[in-house]
């Protein structure tokens, strides 16, 4: 099959391109010089003093508190949280108490971690049997991906997040 022809005219010559010759990506066609560009128009999204205004924005949310990262969705990189504390022991998992752009699902998770543990008789059982707490699940509300859990005392903990330096 033969691609399509058009004609154009230029300084009164007719000439004949086809559809490869029309595209933009066609090497001969494409000027990627530093003479195009206009720098005499101020660029559109640009504003110099952004980077200030946000980060105003961000010690105001926090309060003076000092956190030890951003948390942000892995999927979608949507910002879950500004405030957070680092585990101790675990360090890709945070936890914090205010938190944006999550969503708590209904669904019940068992306790992270939960052991078993033999007691003097030889029998298993559960570590902190008594104290069991129950979890929900937590996403992130933009797009649905599981970023950690909920806890009964409102403490959420992230488990699958991208911290990034306060």
């Amino acid at each position: 099959m033969t691609e399509p022809a058009h004609r154009t005219e230029m300084n009164g010559e007719h000439k004949e391109k086809t559809e490869a010759e029309n595209s933009p990506s066609n090497s001969q066609q494409t000027v990627a010089d530093d003479d195009e560009i206009d720098y005499s128009v101020k660029p559109e999204f640009y504003d110099p003093k952004l980077d200030d205004k946000d980060e105003l924005w961000a010690q105001k949310k926090r309060k003076g508190h000092n956190s030890d990262a951003v948390l942000s969705c892995p999927a979608c990189f949507t910002t879950l949280c500004l405030d957070c504390q680092r585990h101790e022991k675990y360090m890709t998992q945070y936890r914090a108490i205010f938190v944006v752009n999550c969503k708590i699902t209904n669904e019940k998770v068992s306790q992270p971690g939960n052991k078993r543990k033999r007691n003097k008789r030889g029998s298993l059982t559960e570590a902190g049997s008594v104290a069991a707490e129950t979890f929900k699940r937590v996403c992130c509300s933009v797009c649905s991906t599981d970023v950690g859990v909920i806890d009964e005392e409102e403490v959420y903990h992230f488990l699958n997040v991208l911290p990034s330096e306060a």
